[in-house]
């Protein structure tokens, strides 16, 4: 019997096409078949013994909604076919209209979410408490693609039953330990987490996007050269580095890709080609580690008259301390020509990046500062002191690479500013377990376009007192003086914008909505929470909502 091991997740979606991801039993060809007629096969590619295939699905009309089912061998495994799981419709690709109306729902930093007769110690999951809104009311307001901005899977902090299951395989007593070693136990990772039955259906009828973090490798992955050099040294890294790209690749960069943009792909056209494509990925990964700018993990997509650029702040950054950036010399590159130019570009543009641009004033000069130390501008013995309070603190956000920051800068005012600017510019980051609105301001003329950082995590994890103080004190007064002190002593030039906060910190399970309409733009934040009484459930509560044009 055929059988349907993870998905199926709608990734990429347009006006007329489609993919659907999903991971079979064993070799297979996978089919979607659409109520309307649309279809789409594939045939599964194999790596570390695992069959996944990304279906094409193309013929479909823009401005629809259709049901759709998915097939293996020619037996039809979605819904599933012993009973759909309750309270769950049908699982559907809908289709934008060329004017329609664009909602984005983004967030970062998801633990999956215990068995259903656990205590959570998280709280509610706002990914199962918006699937069960969407579930509630299926012609109700949905959103058009749910933007994932790292940490989808926590490679270095496990459930207890992962834990168990890692114990069959190897001795926890060594390193390293109870975080995942190799590509089979990133597979335990994803399925935990895309199986929960609310987030399987969820991703099975909302298109995604998503980029990772650290924790889809490593808490503070990349964090300088000092740290990486230590990294190597252990037994344990390269396969943990290795499986970590390979399974990113697999299971959430392929469908970050349009169907055109995947028959363009040598690498996906390599591993289909082969009984096995195991090793081509492996090498591939090996690749990337020895090179990054061998490969580019940043990608664009485009909603209409929304250009989303998805920006690599992991993977891509060079470390050598006279040479610290956050994007290599290619992606700083790629980034440059994907901003909007011409006499009418584009309506809105969004910079998704999974570390804040923008934050705290007084974070933002502590890690100028410490960068500054770091390489040496203070001499050696507070190089080495910098570099321990870098690890300790985790002090490695784009404020950590003052050229980039100020790069980046240049790039969003020169993108809003013009007779063509976007009506908005919008930087979509996560990571910090909190969320907040940041406005930036440009000592000569800024651009014509509003400018924010909208800053939105967690969607499902632990947010410890200590973090909610230390925010709240980073945007106060005495706080930001004691940042200038920082800066003066590193000597670190003024950055090229100041900003504000203008909404949060707001601490909790949550995300935010982007509705974009023609040129104007409105921001909601919702958390999840659980409601009073006795199996009562959990309902998603609107904490602002704000126009930003």
């Amino acid at each position: 019997m055929a059988t349907l091991r993870l998905g199926p997740l709608l990734r990429y979606v347009d006006g007329s096409s489609a993919t659907v991801w999903v991971e079979a039993d064993r070799p297979r060809t996978a089919e979607v078949r659409c109520a309307d007629g649309a279809r789409g096969t594939a045939r599964t590619f194999q790596v570390a013994g695992h069959h996944y295939a990304l279906v094409p699905v193309t013929g479909l009309t823009p401005g629809t909604s259709t049901e759709y089912e998915v097939l293996l061998d020619g037996a039809p495994v979605w819904p599933p076919p012993d009973a759909r799981p309750p309270g769950l419709p049908p699982s559907v690709i809908r289709t934008p209209d060329e004017d329609g109306v664009v909602r984005i729902v983004f967030g970062s930093c998801r633990w999956a979410a215990p068995p259903a007769d656990e205590k959570d110690p998280a709280g509610p999951d706002a990914l199962d408490t918006l699937a069960a809104r969407l579930a509630a009311d299926p012609a109700g307001e949905r959103p058009d693609v749910l933007v994932l901005l790292g940490d989808q899977v926590y490679a270095d902090e496990t459930s207890d039953a992962t834990r168990r299951w890692l114990a069959t395989r190897r001795d926890l007593r060594k390193p390293p330990g109870s975080q995942v070693a190799d590509y089979e136990e990133y597979t335990r990772l994803y399925h935990e987490s895309w199986l929960d039955p609310q987030v399987r259906w969820l991703l099975s009828t909302v298109p995604s996007c998503m980029i990772f973090d650290d924790h889809d490798v490593v808490d503070d992955w990349n964090t300088s050269a000092a740290w990486l050099a230590d990294m190597r040294a252990t037994g344990w890294w390269r396969e943990r580095l290795l499986s970590g790209l390979m399974s990113y690749w697999v299971h959430q960069h392929l469908g970050n890709l349009s169907p055109d943009e995947l028959a363009a792909d040598p690498l996906y056209a390599a591993v289909r080609r082969t009984p096995d494509g195991t090793d081509v990925l492996r090498a591939f990964a090996a690749q990337a580690d020895v090179d990054p700018a061998s490969v580019r993990w940043s990608y664009r997509r485009d909603f209409g008259r929304v250009r989303l650029l998805m920006v690599d702040s992991r993977a891509a950054r060079v470390l050598d301390e006279e040479r610290r950036a956050m994007l290599h010399a290619a992606g700083a590159a790629w980034l440059r020509e994907q901003m909007p130019t011409g006499p009418d570009p584009c309506d809105h543009l969004l910079i998704g990046t999974s570390l804040p641009w923008l934050l705290p004033p007084m974070v933002h000069d502590a890690e100028t500062w410490n960068a500054l130390l770091c390489r040496g501008g203070r001499g050696a013995r507070w190089a080495r002191l910098g570099e321990k309070l870098r690890r300790a603190a985790d002090l490695e956000h784009w404020a950590a690479f003052p050229e980039s920051f100020a790069a980046l800068a240049e790039l969003i005012a020169e993108a809003g500013t013009g007779p063509g600017a976007p009506a908005t510019v919008a930087v979509l980051s996560g990571d910090v377990h909190h969320a907040y609105i940041a406005e930036p301001s440009w000592p000569d003329r800024g651009p014509d376009a509003r400018v924010v950082q909208l800053t939105c995590s967690p969607v499902h994890n632990s947010v410890p007192l200590s973090m909610r103080l230390g925010f709240r004190f980073g945007w106060s007064a005495p706080a930001r003086a004691l940042g200038r002190c920082l800066a003066r002593h590193a000597r670190a030039p003024r950055p090229p914008v100041r900003w504000r906060k203008t909404g949060g910190p707001w601490f909790g399970n949550q995300f935010m909505t982007l509705t974009l309409r023609g040129r104007s733009a409105r921001l909601r934040l919702e958390q999840a929470r659980a409601e009073r009484g006795e199996g009562r459930g959990t309902a998603l509560r609107t904490i602002v909502e704000t126009d930003l044009a």
